[in-house]
């Protein structure tokens, strides 16, 4: 047996094993400005006592009977200033009946590198079928401060998506609305327009895009996007292109800009993303959607196109990893801030990886070509939409690990140096359980440096009658 200091009890059994919580906050590693890690002990007991310290030394302690740990702000922020750049521990103390069981301590680590203040989302419940209650918000990392920036019951219910930043600012920023009123949203710096992205002498109109670096051009796939229902299985929705062509959008000029090697019959061109310095667009590729085509034979590579800002002028496209040949798609390509590293989706076929359990992070080495699956990342089942922050020392993704019902947003450190990210951390809820009861899914998170403001000017925006047309210019 042996003491307690945090409460002057004694131990009547040490368990060499450490005690489940959730969210799983157990050898993470954590930004220095992030809100408290609240969480649910898993372990039968009739009173908790759990101690937070640094080294050998108890900063503060917290008491419960239900397992159920809410760590208040003031403490906890006292606690990130005492602990950065060190490893902490949660030491728990369990006592059943009258007995007090000891469990290994749980460890962490603070980095003294922050993460972006703001994370912006749209939550919507899972599936099609209740798509008329949506919004997008956005969350102050540093506390729980959730709030509204646009909720599609202010604008009849239509549906609002693909919110972009850009390079992590809500300076420069647009989203799409669809519907009787709809248009895509762009704000550059205070000026606010509404544009219909379906160029007058095209079939297909924006859809996924990425803002050019010096905010004066937005790369677009124009897609025509179809789902297919499955009758069983794990998958019950499929999202497929039956087209899909690249263009960059000049912001002031109000032109769809392409090329032909880009934007013909060959091929199914989308996800478009800047590299740093916005010298090449890197997309994904698959030969074009053939009537009666199986789902599963759709494949993606992955590509780049050189795009000259001042002649508004394309290159040749270059394949850079091509999937297909090993039988697998890819989706979603970011590229970390300083041009280095490109993060993308691996699944088995299509694009439309959110829906496919098999789907995972991989990483591209832009200096190397070398390419590695993120297994400290990956979970068992969905991996898909991802974004850098603005430092690039940290990723926000989405992932349906919990249950394989809703995206949630997953946060982890990446070492420039070696390559590696840390393991996974859940958003910090203010209620242990928040994600017990919650039952919409989190879509598209972004990290942004600020918060969105104005919101009143980009709803103003939407109910507008007045909306700009675009010709495509190849």
């Amino acid at each position: 047996m042996g003491a307690c200091t945090e409460k002057n009890i004694l131990v009547d059994e040490y368990i060499e094993a450490t005690p489940k919580i959730f969210p799983d906050y157990t050898d993470v590693m954590l930004p220095a400005n992030i809100s408290p890690i609240n969480f649910k002990i898993n372990e039968i007991g009739d009173e908790y006592v759990v101690s937070f310290g640094t080294g050998g030394r108890v900063i503060f302690r917290l008491d419960s009977y239900d397992g159920i740990i809410r760590i208040p702000e003031d403490k906890w922020k006292n606690y990130l200033q005492n602990v950065t750049d060190n490893e902490f521990f949660i030491r728990i103390f369990i006592r059943r009946g009258n007995k007090w069981f000891a469990y290994n301590d749980i460890k962490n680590f603070v980095s003294k590198d922050s993460i972006d203040s703001y994370l912006v989302y749209r939550l919507l419940y899972p599936g099609y079928e209740l798509w008329n209650e949506m919004g997008i918000y956005q969350r102050n990392l540093s506390s729980f401060d959730e709030i509204p920036v646009l909720k599609n019951t202010s604008f009849d219910k239509q549906c609002i998506n693909c919110h972009t930043f850009n390079k992590n600012s809500s300076e420069v920023m647009m989203f799409h609305i669809r519907g009787k009123k709809g248009g895509t949203i762009i704000r550059k710096n205070n000026a606010i327009k509404k544009v219909d992205m379906k160029p007058k002498n095209s079939s297909i109109g924006g859809a996924y895009s990425s803002l050019h670096p010096n905010g004066n051009f937005i790369a677009f796939s124009m897609n025509e996007i179809q789902q297919f229902f499955h009758r069983s299985g794990k998958k019950p929705i499929e999202v497929v292109d039956l087209e899909s062509d690249l263009g960059v959008y000049d912001i002031e000029d109000d032109e769809m800009i392409s090329h032909n090697s880009i934007c013909d019959s060959m091929y199914m061109e989308t996800f478009p993303c800047w590299s740093a310095d916005g010298k090449e667009i890197f997309f994904c590729r698959a030969k074009s959607y053939m009537l009666g085509q199986p789902l599963d034979s759709i494949y993606y590579d992955l590509c780049k196109i050189p795009f000259n800002s001042e002649t508004k002028t394309f290159g040749s496209v270059e394949e850079i990893f091509k999937a297909s040949e090993i039988n697998k798609s890819v989706s979603f390509p970011r590229i970390s801030p300083d041009g280095n590293f490109l993060l993308f989706t691996l699944s088995n076929y299509g694009n439309f990886s959110i829906w496919h359990p098999e789907s995972d992070l991989y990483l591209l080495d832009l200096r190397s070509g070398n390419i590695n699956e993120l297994s400290n990342i990956n979970s068992n089942d969905v991996e898909s939409y991802h974004s850098w922050s603005s430092s690039g020392k940290w990723i926000v993704f989405s992932s349906k690990r919990i249950n394989g019902q809703w995206a949630h947003p997953y946060f982890s450190h990446f070492n420039h140096d070696t390559g590696e990210f840390s393991k996974p951390f859940l958003l910090p809820q203010k209620d242990p359980l928040f994600y017990d009861n919650f039952s919409m899914t989190f879509n598209i998170p972004e990290l942004i440096t600020e918060p969105i403001l104005n919101d009143k000017s980009l709803i103003e925006a939407i109910n507008s009658d007045k909306i700009n047309h675009i010709i495509l210019r190849k």
